[in-house]
């Protein structure tokens, strides 16, 4: 698949009015849910929701750009669900657990549950989309942010490097973040975030 770095920006091409491209996305997520995102062409959309197939064209300039905000919309519940975990968590190695746990169980659910709206989260992974590179460089800064502030507290080393110690330990949730490697993982992931976080806490905690 071909991909343009402009995606994210082309989704709000056209018209701005608010509720037919809330009405479109919502008819793409119930297709792409039913008939997979692959199967799915913008003339396939444009019957099910009773448009004309340029009419959609003047809201989104592919099925790409479609699709883009529908991951968008899927990645932004994780966020959520793990922001609203962080709120009032104030120890930094607590946090980080937290992180782990939350951003673990809320990817195998949202993408495992519905096999069909999971293709689009493959597809964005595959073809690096921008809203799947924002979302990783999202989670990668909060990763930073946790570090630092475990060191400027005494409960992380600073011998190493923020940048080195930050790049490690968010390669750690990689496999996680990305679709195409979490099915494989879940058969593991009742007991695999508290080892990791175990593992990667021990390797944070300052020289005696």
């Amino acid at each position: 698949m071909s991909i343009s770095p402009s995606a994210a920006l082309d989704a709000g091409r056209g018209p701005a009015e608010h509720d037919v491209r809330t009405q479109i996305i919502e008819a793409a997520t119930a297709h792409f849910s039913h008939y997979g995102y692959d199967k799915t062409t913008v003339s396939d959309l444009a019957k099910a929701i009773g448009f004309s197939k340029a009419y959609i064209y003047k809201f989104f300039a592919s099925k790409q750009a479609i699709g883009e905000v529908i991951c968008t919309n899927c990645l932004g519940q994780i966020e959520s669900e793990v922001h609203a975990a962080l709120k009032g968590v104030q120890a930094p190695p607590e946090r980080l657990r937290v992180l782990f746990t939350v951003i673990v169980e809320a990817s195998l659910r949202l993408f495992l549950q519905d096999r069909r709206l999971y293709e689009i989260a493959v597809a964005a992974a595959t073809d690096h989309w921008p809203s799947t590179q924002a979302y990783q460089g999202r989670i990668r800064q909060l990763v930073v942010e946790i570090l630092a502030a475990g060191r400027a507290s005494g409960a992380f080393e600073t011998s190493t490097p923020l940048e080195e110690t930050s790049r490690a330990v968010y390669q750690v949730l990689v496999p996680y973040l990305n679709p195409v490697t979490l099915p494989h993982l879940s058969v593991w992931h009742e007991e695999a975030p508290t080892a990791l976080q175990d593992l990667v806490l021990r390797s944070l905690s300052p020289l005696r």
